[in-house]
């Protein structure tokens, strides 16, 4: 008796995005729902609110998130939709991730491993995006020593990141040069996005007192919205377009080839193919 994967031939195989089950997708949405919450909170509690009088104490409330995140990459894992397979290919992936990561610490905006989380995203769907980025961001603070309260905010953010590559349209027939504009369009504003969702992270902490760009828990959303603006333009615009502009120029140059490796991988994993008895060969 033999197992035989049934399979169409090769030239008729496409390279098909990894379903998650409905556990992940719920999982995913709780994390999705926790964590607008927990970015933006200083926009979305009153003035009034025991949050805002707490607002120093808040990163460590927050931090809590992590829990969920762990949650849903183990949910994912438990599914059919991401079998033995997919799970090293998560594993190569978030390795190269994570080893990409330090080429740029402490150069302004010398980021090449967010290119590789659009690519991946977009060959792989939307739920394989969000667990690669979140298990991506894990690993390259263990490797960089970046672990603190700030981690479940990046995994979050890199989550976010990668899901969305995998939500554009066309993922089966779009393909060469419009293919590769839309993908570089994405990272370059995603890249923007990225860094003004981390800043959210780290902002309401700074001491009112210390600038006049700082949260205020005592300010009306207003106000706060305009120091906010004023903060990302003082203190991280150079590095978000550094940031983007390396992710639209690996993309052009580097997109092809990654993505045709991408796909040939997942054409040959063959995730969802199932395995069945072939009486002939017993």
């Amino acid at each position: 008796m033999s197992l035989q994967a049934t399979t169409r031939p090769p030239a008729q195989r496409q390279a098909r995005a990894v379903r998650l089950g409905p556990r992940s997708v719920a999982a995913l949405a709780l994390v999705s729902a926790v964590g607008v919450a927990g970015f933006g909170w200083p926009f979305l509690a009153p003035p009034t609110s025991r949050l805002s009088a707490h607002a120093q104490d808040a990163p460590w409330l927050f931090a809590g998130v992590l829990v969920l995140l762990v949650a849903v990459v183990a949910a994912a894992i438990s599914e059919s939709g991401l079998g033995p397979k997919a799970v090293a290919m998560l594993g190569v992936l978030a390795a190269t991730g994570a080893a990409l990561r330090p080429i740029g610490a402490g150069t302004a905006g010398i980021e090449p491993m967010f290119f590789l989380m659009v690519l991946s995203g977009r060959v792989l769907g939307p739920g394989f995006g969000f667990v690669l980025g979140s298990v991506t961001m894990f690993a390259s603070a263990l490797l960089t020593g970046g672990v603190g309260p700030w981690l479940p905010f990046q995994m979050l953010a890199m989550g976010w990141f990668a899901m969305g590559a995998g939500l554009l349209p066309g993922p089966h027939r779009l393909r060469g040069r419009a293919e590769l504009a839309m993908l570089a369009g994405y990272g370059f504003l995603a890249a923007f996005a990225y860094g003004t969702v981390m800043n959210m992270a780290g902002w309401p902490f700074m001491s009112a007192l210390a600038s006049n760009v700082a949260f205020d828990p005592h300010a009306p959303v207003a106000a706060n919205l305009a120091r906010f603006v004023a903060y990302c333009l003082a203190t991280s615009l150079g590095w978000d377009l550094g940031r983007a502009v390396v992710t639209v120029v690996l993309t052009l140059t580097l997109g092809p080839a990654v993505l045709r490796a991408l796909r040939r991988a997942t054409r040959r994993a063959a995730f969802e193919t199932p395995v069945t008895f072939d009486p002939a060969r017993e």
